[in-house]
């Protein structure tokens, strides 16, 4: 009689969540998965800026993208046991678009501005943004780039229009 194989798999998140989690499998690099997913969102930076997006549908995509990332980030976590994982990078693009705001221009000085900056408070983390990487909920993971998207974005300003 034939041995049957059992066929094992590893569950995990399904497609769509794994697409938007990692921003179209960006999170997914072997190395620096957050400067990849940082990278990731400049073709959505350049979308926006061709379609001329105003400030407020701006804030609005941005309020959508993080409310979503949270309850779904929160999901995928608390089913998986997880902590804030690479391939998430859903909210490095959250963070590239709150730095872009306060400079809304694709020119190359300044999008190198933005992924710079945002990526140097990204990594260094000034306070809160190190109190909500602490966090083990989708808030947590989600929010310290917010938070890190705002101090970038309000150095980018300041070094674009003023220095």
């Amino acid at each position: 009689m034939k041995e049957q194989k059992v066929v094992s798999y590893v569950e995990g998140p399904s497609l769509p969540v794994v697409l938007f989690l990692s921003w179209f499998y960006s999170g997914k690099a072997p190395k620096a998965p957050g400067t990849v997913g940082s990278l990731a969102a400049l073709p959505l930076i350049f979308l926006l800026n061709a379609l001329e997006i105003n400030i407020y549908s701006l804030l609005a995509l941005v309020v959508t993208l993080y409310v979503a990332a949270v309850l779904v980030t929160e999901q995928v976590q608390r089913k998986f046991q997880l902590h804030d994982p690479q391939w998430i990078v859903i909210d490095e693009v959250i963070g590239m678009l709150i730095t872009w705001a306060f400079v809304q221009s694709v020119a190359f000085p300044d999008l190198f501005l933005v992924f710079g900056l945002f990526r140097l408070f990204d990594i260094v983390k000034i306070w809160p943004a190190s109190y909500f990487d602490r966090l083990h909920h989708g808030v947590g993971t989600i929010t310290d780039d917010v938070v890190s998207g705002l101090y970038a974005g309000i150095i980018a300003y300041f070094v674009r229009n003023y220095l």
